[in-house]
């Protein structure tokens, strides 16, 4: 006899566990199931997803290691700390960023546990409707479900002509597992991945191209948080070239090497040890069984959904990486929550309009909202509030005084229409405008709020009084 469910979740990746937690302190009997082992000794499934295996958490790792080792070598000197000079254990640091992996997807397991939520261990499939219940094939098993939930994420989109080993030419997965310091590495694609992968390994001594087909630098950021990111990764020693076109990518026993044609149409070659692939991510729709039930997908492959995350199906949600959206941990986790609360009945809410964005580099970049270009596009009236981390006490007192924040407020009713930040702690700051968004506040309510000094969080306050020219300490 099949397992039978009041909610199955298709996938344990942020967006799928966090559904099934939430699902399931709503009363329901609920299920995940999980089919990628990862890197886990015992060859089980492990939960996490790829944001907390061989993304977002890993990757973090590494570069506090990498920050720690540029810090140690370059910036404590001038703070009167002599240490000498600093040495890499690559294979400790992997085997550190390992353990963190490890403890937080054993975490989640203690999570479901403490839940209810009951973990099916294999590849979930569609398979067909048995009377009001929707029937799938987990594993080798038949699963019944009242509902379903399809979180399967993302995977790295390759290009064609560049297999990927993950031994000389990496996605993020073997990224976050190279095993000695490249002498010279290349990157292809300068986003997020490219950006973070890239300062882990300059940090730590790898001479670093970065190659680009897009004729501008983050354009998805705020232009006066980009070009101040490029020139600051520049003078850190990132090469940065935008306007590629990649040609032939030849690997040979002593690395690789990439052909290409700059912006300027001039042909190159690059040779490298090792070469990151990070040019976006495609959804994990195949081997879902979509079409012998009926469940739209789009011209990408992604699962069509309307703003609550329903399917064409009913009782079908689908959430994060696999549907429309920025491909974001934390939109995924709104998403999971949302569509738990909604088939309970209750008003499940997900704001993508506040969603943040984040880039973990030094100084570290994150917004939400709209950026400048936009609002000018859309034409719609804007004051501007910016103010530098240089004017800043803590930021001086930490060394980092690189960046800024800038607050766009409507020139008509003050409300906050987008915060933009580069700099130090950015990841964390940004809260505060996200906050200030989601409950509509005007930049004087920001401006008026009492702000802790010395904190970095000064910077925020004083570009909220900018936007009425009248910052205090700039």
């Amino acid at each position: 006899m099949s397992k039978q469910f009041d909610v199955l979740v298709i996938g344990g990746g942020p967006g799928g566990y966090v559904a099934a937690i939430r699902a399931a302190q709503l009363g329901f009997n609920t299920a995940c199931c999980e089919s990628n082992p990862y890197a886990d000794p015992k060859g089980e499934p492990r939960l996490g997803g790829t944001c907390l295996n061989v993304g977002c958490i890993p990757s973090k790792a590494l570069l506090h290691t990498s920050h720690l080792f540029e810090e140690a070598g370059h910036a404590f000197a001038d703070q009167g700390i002599t240490v000498g000079t600093p040495k890499i254990d690559v294979p400790k640091m992997i085997a550190r960023k390992a353990d963190i992996v490890t403890k937080l997807t054993m975490g989640i397991k203690g999570l479901f546990k403490k839940n209810k939520v009951t973990q099916l261990n294999g590849h979930g499939a569609f398979v067909g409707k048995e009377g009001d219940l929707w029937k799938l094939k987990v594993g080798a098993e038949e699963v019944l479900a009242k509902q379903v939930i399809v979180a399967t994420g993302s995977k790295a989109r390759h290009l064609p002509g560049i297999p990927v080993d993950n031994q000389i030419i990496c996605d993020n997965i073997g990224a976050l597992d190279i095993n000695a310091v490249p002498k010279k590495l290349a990157i292809i694609g300068a986003g997020v991945i490219g950006l973070e992968m890239g300062s882990v390994w300059r940090r730590l001594g790898s001479e670093v191209t970065i190659l680009e087909a897009a004729p501008d630098f983050l354009a998805a950021a705020d232009q006066d948080v980009a070009k101040e990111a490029l020139k600051l990764f520049t003078k850190q020693g990132l090469s940065i070239q935008m306007g590629v076109k990649i040609g032939e990518v030849k690997t040979g026993k002593k690395g690789v090497a990439i052909a290409y044609v700059d912006k300027d149409g001039k042909e190159a070659k690059l040779e490298a040890d090792r070469l990151i692939v990070s040019v976006g991510r495609v959804p994990n729709t195949d081997g879902l069984n979509a079409e012998a039930v009926g469940l739209k997908l789009n011209e990408r492959g992604m699962i069509e959904v309307d703003d609550h995350c329903k399917t064409n199906l009913p009782g079908v949600w689908a959430i994060g990486d696999v549907v429309r959206g920025p491909m974001l941990a934390h939109k995924a986790m709104e998403e999971g929550v949302m569509v738990a609360e909604l088939m309970a009945g209750q008003a499940g809410h997900c704001n993508f309009d506040t969603i943040p964005w984040v880039i973990y580099t030094a100084p570290e970049i994150a917004w939400v909202g709209k950026t400048e270009q936009q609002l000018k596009a859309e034409g719609v009236a804007y004051k501007v509030g910016k103010i530098p981390f240089l004017a800043n006490g803590r930021a001086l007192g930490m060394g980092a005084p690189d960046g800024f924040v800038k607050m766009l407020a409507c020139a008509k009713t003050d409300r906050i229409l987008g915060v933009h930040i580069i700099g130090v702690g950015a990841s964390d700051l940004i809260a505060e405008g996200v906050v200030a968004m989601e409950f509509g506040a005007a930049s004087e309510d920001l401006a008026r709020i009492c702000h802790g000094h010395p904190t970095l969080s000064e910077v925020v306050h004083e570009a909220a009084l900018a936007c009425d020219k009248r910052p205090l300490h700039f």
